[in-house]
C-alpha cells in the first residue's frame, strides 16, 4: 500500500517531511512524525526516511518483532539509543556526508570460491555469505554524488529470476516505496539489509525465510523507465556500495 506523507501545511500539529527521488543524496530524516498506514513495516518506513529500523524502533519504545497498526503515530526525532558491538558504526549522524563511493571496501573474511559456476559464488563478508542477485550488466554504478544512486541498476529481461543475496528474512514485500516499484527487502542480520526494486512479480511474502540463490522476484520495470534490477545493501540503514560484498564474476 502506498504510505500517504502528510504536509503540515494546513494540518496542526503534523509535520512530515516529504521525501523525493532525485538527484541529490538523501540524508536521514530526525524530525516530523510518520502516520502508518495499512500494509507499512518499520523496516520500509526507516527504509524511506534513510534511518536504521532498530533506532526507529527503540526511539518510539517498539521492541522487536516491530509490530505495528494502521493509524498509529511514529516520531522521527531521535530519541532511541541502540547499543552496537564494539567497533561497528553507529546510528548515522544527521550532520555527517555520507561516504564517498571510493570509501575503503569491508573486511572481507573468506575469498569467493572460483571453482563453481558464476551464479553459484559467493564471498563472505561481515559474517554473511553474499550471492549476485542476478547476472545481467551493470548499467549504473553506486554513487553518492552528481545523480545519486544507493545501489546498483543491474540490466536484464522480463521475467528473468531476481534471487535472494543472502538468507535472510522478508522484511517488506509490496509497492508502498516511490521510486522502488514493486520492492523486496530483506533482513540478514541486526546490521545489514538488501533491497530489489522495480520487480514485474514478487514471489515471496513478509514473514518468509529465504536462503541465498532462492528465487524471490521476476525482474521487471514497475516504477521505473526500462527493465532492470535496482539491488542495495544498507548497513545500520545506511546505503553502502554493493560491489565490495559480492564475489568476483
Amino acid at each position: 500500500m502506498v504510505a500517504t506523507l502528510i504536509i503540515a501545511l494546513g494540518l496542526a500539529g503534523c509535520n512530515t517531511p516529504q521525501i523525493h527521488q532525485d538527484d541529490r543524496y538523501n540524508p536521514p530524516v530526525y524530525w516530523g512524525r510518520h502516520v502508518v498506514k495499512a500494509g507499512e513495516t518499520l523496516y520500509s518506513i526507516a527504509w524511506r526516511y534513510g534511518r536504521d529500523y532498530r533506532e526507529l524502533g527503540d526511539a518510539n519504545d517498539i521492541p522487536p518483532p516491530y509490530d505495528l497498526q494502521a493509524g498509529q503515530v511514529l516520531r522521527l526525532d531521535r530519541r532511541g539509543n541502540v547499543s552496537v558491538a564494539s567497533g561497528s558504526p553507529r546510528s548515522p549522524d544527521p550532520t555527517r556526508r555520507p561516504p564517498p563511493s571510493d570509501s575503503p571496501a569491508p573486511t572481507v573474511s573468506k575469498s569467493a570460491n572460483t571453482s563453481v559456476p558464476t551464479n553459484q559464488r559467493s564471498q563472505t563478508v561481515a559474517s554473511i555469505a553474499w550471492h549476485w542477485p542476478h547476472l545481467g550488466t551493470i548499467i549504473a554504478a553506486y554513487s553518492t554524488s552528481g545523480k545519486v544512486n544507493k545501489g546498483i541498476d543491474i540490466n536484464g529481461n522480463p521475467g528473468d529470476s531476481i534471487r535472494a543475496a543472502a538468507n535472510g528474512n522478508v522484511v517488506y514485500a509490496g509497492d508502498g516505496l516511490l521510486g522502488y516499484g514493486n520492492l523486496v527487502i530483506v533482513n540478514h542480520n541486526e546490521h545489514f539489509l538488501s533491497a530489489y526494486a522495480h520487480n514485474r512479480k514478487v514471489l515471496v511474502r513478509e514473514g518468509e525465510e529465504v536462503v541465498a540463490g532462492q528465487i524471490i522476484a521476476e525482474l521487471g520495470s514497475s516504477g521505473t523507465d526500462r527493465p532492470k534490477l535496482h539491488f542495495e545493501i544498507r548497513k545500520n540503514g545506511n546505503p553502502v556500495n554493493p560491489l565490495p560484498y559480492l564475489p568476483p564474476r
